[in-house]
């Protein structure tokens, strides 16, 4: 069961980077009805433009997508003092530990593998938006 609805405002904003269309869709509505202002973009590039303009609150990112990979529009995030203190997700299905060990030394906060149950997605959106990050961001 979904959270009551708050007013746009107080709404933690996501910005999920996914290039599969039905997947991008079900997330986004599966996210929008637990509370959370989602907008979208489809490849790494767009992501990385949306991220560096709306500053979201936390990223939830596909690895394998064209033009720029999970991978990379991570450790770019992460390495931008502006943007590192937003919580990445790589939501991927790459289900090697390798792949884990590389998302995490990118700098991703939480590695979710597909297929995935939702609970477990929602459960860690919210215990990183919860997380208490020093003043100026994480570090």
């Amino acid at each position: 069961m979904g959270r009551t609805p708050q007013p746009m405002a107080d709404k933690p904003r996501i910005l999920l980077i996914e290039d599969e269309p039905s997947l991008l869709k079900t997330v986004a509505k599966r996210l929008e009805m637990n509370g959370y202002a989602v907008s979208v973009a489809r490849d790494g590039v767009e992501g990385l433009q949306r991220v560096r303009r709306d500053k979201p609150d936390l990223v939830v990112l596909d690895v394998m997508m064209p033009k720029l990979n999970g991978f990379e529009v991570c450790r770019m995030l992460k390495f931008d003092k502006t943007l590192k203190h937003i919580p990445v997700i790589l939501f991927t299905a790459l289900t090697q530990d390798n792949d884990e060990r590389v998302g995490l030394a990118c700098g991703a906060d939480a590695y979710v593998r597909k297929p995935f149950k939702p609970q477990e997605l929602l459960d860690q959106i919210s215990a990183l938006l919860k997380r208490p990050w020093p003043a100026g961001g994480k570090v």
